[in-house]
C-alpha cells in the first residue's frame, strides 16, 4: 500500500493538485493537429481547470488543476469530505463550521478551499453554433457552421458510429460515451518530486486512478473528467459535423479514429470495439 504523503497540515492539496501535463510532440504534429490535440484535452472540463498551453523544447504542455480530493480527507463522521461533483459533503446545518480530518495524519480543521470554478464559468459550448476552441495557436470563441450535406446524398438509415447506445461505462459506473468521460494524462513529474508523487497516488479512486511511473521524468494516470462538448443527451457530440473557418473539421481527429487495442488493453466495460 502506498505511503501517505508527508503533509504538515490540511491544505489545498487535500482537494486538488496542479500538474504539468503533456499534450503532444510539436515535431510530429502540424499546427492544425496541435490545435486539435489542445481542443480535445482541454475540453475535458468536469474535474480539470486548464491553463494556457506552452512549449518546452519539442513538448507542447499545459498546466491542469485536477479537482480530485485526497482519499484520506474525511468528515468528522468518517465519510468522504467531498462529493464526486467536487462540492463539500456537508453534515452540519452551518456550512461554515464544517470540520474535516486527515485519516492518515490526524489533522483536523475547516474544509480547505478549492479553486474549482462554477460550471458556467468555463463552458466550451457558448451557444447553438458558438464554441470555445483552439484555432491557430490560441483559444478563440468561434461560430462553427454545420457541414452541408451533398444535395443528392441518400438518407442515412443507420449510424456508422458503433458507440451510439453502447453499454460502455467508466469506473464510477456512468454509462455511455465512456471514452468522452475519461482521459489518460502524461504528467511531467520527476522521480525526485517524491511528495507530489505521493499526493498524486493518494487521489480518490476511480476519479483519478491507474497511476504509474513511465520513466524518471514522467508519470501516467487516468482522470474521470467528462468532455464539455458532450450534447445534452450525454452521448452525442456538439462538435460533430462542425466546420472550422479554414474548412477543416472542428471535431478533433482523436474523437473519430477508433482505438487500436493492444493485447494487454481491455477498454471500457461494454465497449463495442473490443
Amino acid at each position: 500500500m502506498p505511503t501517505p504523503p508527508r503533509c504538515k497540515s490540511l491544505g489545498r492539496q487535500c482537494r486538488e493538485l496542479t500538474l504539468t501535463i503533456g499534450v503532444s510532440d510539436i515535431d510530429d504534429e502540424s499546427r492544425s493537429l496541435q490545435d486539435a490535440s489542445v481542443t480535445w484535452m482541454t475540453g475535458h472540463t468536469e474535474r480539470i481547470t486548464w491553463g494556457k498551453p506552452y512549449v518546452v523544447g519539442s513538448d507542447l504542455r499545459v498546466e491542469g488543476t485536477v479537482h480530485v480530493p485526497c482519499k484520506y480527507l474525511r468528515t468528522s463522521s468518517g465519510e468522504p469530505a467531498v462529493r464526486p461533483d467536487g462540492l463539500p459533503n456537508y453534515h452540519t446545518n452551518d456550512k461554515k463550521k464544517q470540520v474535516v480530518r486527515c485519516s492518515a495524519h490526524g489533522f483536523r480543521g475547516p474544509l480547505p478551499a478549492s479553486t474549482q470554478l462554477p460550471a458556467q464559468d468555463f463552458k466550451v459550448i457558448l451557444g447553438e453554433n458558438r464554441f470555445s476552441i483552439f484555432y491557430k495557436n490560441r483559444r478563440r470563441k468561434l461560430d462553427l457552421r454545420l457541414k452541408r450535406a451533398a444535395q443528392r446524398s441518400l438518407p442515412v438509415l443507420q449510424s456508422d458510429n458503433p458507440c451510439i447506445d453502447a453499454p460502455c461505462r467508466t469506473g464510477d459506473n456512468t454509462k455511455g460515451s465512456a471514452c468522452c468521460r475519461d482521459l489518460t494524462l502524461e504528467v511531467f513529474l520527476a522521480s525526485s518530486q517524491r511528495r507530489l508523487e505521493a499526493l498524486l497516488r493518494a487521489r480518490k479512486s476511480p476519479y483519478l486512478c491507474k497511476v504509474k511511473r513511465e520513466d524518471d521524468e514522467t508519470m501516467e494516470c487516468e482522470v474521470l473528467s467528462a468532455c464539455g462538448y458532450l450534447a445534452e443527451d450525454g452521448t452525442g457530440c456538439r462538435l460533430h459535423d462542425r466546420i472550422l473557418p479554414n474548412g477543416q473539421r472542428a471535431k478533433p481527429s482523436l474523437c473519430y479514429e477508433w482505438p487500436d487495442f493492444g493485447p494487454d488493453e481491455t477498454g471500457h466495460p461494454g465497449c463495442r470495439l473490443i
